[in-house]
């Protein structure tokens, strides 16, 4: 019997009729990257721990009839509490390139905003670590993010608003 199913499967694409669902990731990349340390070296002589404020954006756009590039925007902001100074600044886009094929319309949203961007966060998390540690500052190592609850948040509150269509665009303190 596992013949026969070999055997079917490799007849349903001897024609070239490739009908399966497929998404993939092509490509990532730092799309932008800025780092700015206004307050050296005087930021270096700090006895207070600045604190971290952390931004993030989500977007998505198609660049191709079967391809699509996720943006994930990350801004940190260290201040420090007492003087209200900044310590550094840095903003990422850190973007990757999906390919996707006979997925429903209706999936390739939900996709791309809550898969893709879990796919690509540990490869942003790592270039914003590397970043502020190379501007002289302890790595900043953010926390997971759960893109699936955020867009459910989101889509609940759309529906909440009368149906309308779901613009992801959250921003999180850390």
């Amino acid at each position: 019997m596992a013949e026969q199913e070999g055997a079917g499967a490799q007849e349903q694409f001897t024609n070239g009729a490739d009908n399966q669902p497929q998404a993939g990731l092509i490509s990532q990349y730092v799309k932008d990257l800025s780092f700015e340390n206004p307050n050296s070296p005087a930021v270096y002589q700090w006895s207070e721990q600045p604190r971290v404020d952390v931004q993030f954006n989500i977007g998505a756009q198609r660049v191709g009839e079967e391809f699509h590039e996720v943006l994930l925007k990350l801004e940190v902001t260290a201040t420090a509490p007492s003087e209200n100074k900044t310590a550094f600044a840095v903003e990422l886009t850190y973007a990757g390139l999906f390919g996707i094929r006979n997925v429903p319309e209706e999936q390739i949203q939900p996709f791309l905003l809550t898969e893709a961007p879990r796919l690509i966060f540990p490869f942003a998390r790592r270039v914003l670590a590397d970043t502020v540690r190379d501007g002289g500052f302890q790595p900043l190592l953010l926390d997971p993010i759960d893109f699936n609850a955020l867009y459910l948040q989101q889509a609940q509150a759309a529906s909440g608003v009368g149906g309308e269509e779901i613009s992801f665009d959250t921003s999180g303190n850390a």
